[in-house]
């Protein structure tokens, strides 16, 4: 009993001292000094549609307000869209000569829509400098610039840079599962090891935003190298690694905000296709489990069947919440966010099993009426 106790608390220390000190290294982009705009270099905002006219226009006017004083385009690849969302960039590019309209070749067999999208418009930018953003996410007025001094600039000599944007929720099942992803990342990344290593395995990234250094992209073989992956977000900073390149993350809660998805139906698909190339794969799906449950859940049940007597469980428990406030804190996830924490993970891990069991009987899970790749 005195060994399985020990696992519990070391289950619910873990996350906890990992994101206390994370949180001091995952810090935003700085702001610009005086005169500064005029050093950065020119970037090509690049973003991949495939039926985004509810989205696009937003998409678009938020990109050019955030490159606003700096050199920049607008790239928008429409992937054979079937709702209006090209006559909606079209307008846009005639008013404004920074915004261009490409069109999408025909999907390659074996490739995975968006990693297309985006190797596509990689091609078609001009820019030493790309950033790839979601027709969902709105950058915030002054980002651009800011995100690409950081990569400039990073200590760590990144080519690769990402950051979560602050994540909007509406539907119940956003609410849980959505404010997980930073909590996860946080809890389970040593960052200080990951800017020290070009180890593939500390690879990580949102694919909702990605900036990289034009060179050392198409010398990493960019989205070419994973041209069937579903998860960019993991998959895209592995690659710029193994080709000797470090990858770096900062804090991009106030650079970009998004509404992932919204309905729960939605939230349900949009995760369950990505989550077997991630924690719901066959291998990683029992550890993220165990890790998971220790972390949030084991800790409540083990300081009610104590009676709430030891210094153990409390501190566990304790563990479990300051955990969860923290990451709520600092990213404005708001109280019921911490407080549903725990039902949160229950969540992210039965989309996880959810996927597994899909996989193993062998259904493909469809999006934007394509089926997935694995």
């Amino acid at each position: 009993m005195t060994v399985l106790a020990w696992a519990m608390l070391v289950l619910a220390v873990l996350p906890a001292a990992m994101i206390a000190m994370n949180l001091l290294l995952y810090q935003p982009a700085r702001k610009l000094r005086e005169g500064e705009l005029a050093q950065c270099h020119p970037v090509s905002v690049l973003i991949p549609a495939r039926d985004e006219a509810q989205t696009i226009e937003d998409a678009i006017k938020s990109a050019l307000s955030a490159a606003e004083g700096l050199e920049a385009e607008v790239v928008v690849l429409d992937d054979h869209s079937t709702d209006g969302t090209p006559d909606l960039v079209r307008a846009l590019a005639d008013d404004n000569p920074q915004v261009r309209l490409e069109q999408a070749p025909p999907l390659p067999t074996g490739w995975n829509g968006k990693q297309h999208a985006c190797w596509v418009l990689a091609q078609r930018a001009k820019y030493p400098t790309l950033l790839w953003v979601d027709a969902d996410v709105r950058l915030q007025p002054g980002s651009v610039p800011r995100m690409e001094r950081y990569l400039r600039e990073n200590k760590s000599g990144a080519k690769l840079i990402s950051g979560v944007p602050r994540q909007i929720t509406g539907t119940w099942l956003e609410l849980l599962i959505i404010p997980q992803i930073l909590w996860v990342l946080l809890g389970y990344l040593p960052m200080i090891r990951m800017r020290r290593s070009t180890m593939p395995g500390f690879g990580a990234g949102c694919g909702q935003l990605f900036m990289a250094d034009r060179e050392a992209y198409l010398a990493s073989g960019g989205h070419e190298a994973i041209s069937g992956s579903v998860h960019d977000g993991v998959d895209l900073p592995r690659t710029f690694r193994k080709a000797g390149h470090m990858t770096d993350l900062f804090d991009a809660t106030d650079a970009a905000v998004c509404r992932m998805y919204t309905t729960t139906g939605e939230t349900w698909k949009g995760f369950t296709k990505n989550a077997t190339s991630g924690m719901g794969s066959r291998k990683a799906i029992l550890p993220w489990t165990i890790l998971l449950l220790g972390a949030q859940i084991v800790p409540w049940f083990w300081l009610v069947a104590s009676g709430a007597q030891g210094w153990m469980p409390w501190t566990a428990a304790g563990c479990a919440a300051l955990s969860s406030v923290m990451v709520a804190l600092a990213f404005r996830q708001g109280v019921l966010a911490a407080m549903t924490r725990p039902l949160g993970i229950l969540a992210l891990l039965a989309v996880q099993w959810a996927a597994q069991w899909q996989e193993s009987r062998g259904v493909r899970p469809t999006w934007r009426g394509r089926v997935t790749t694995r």
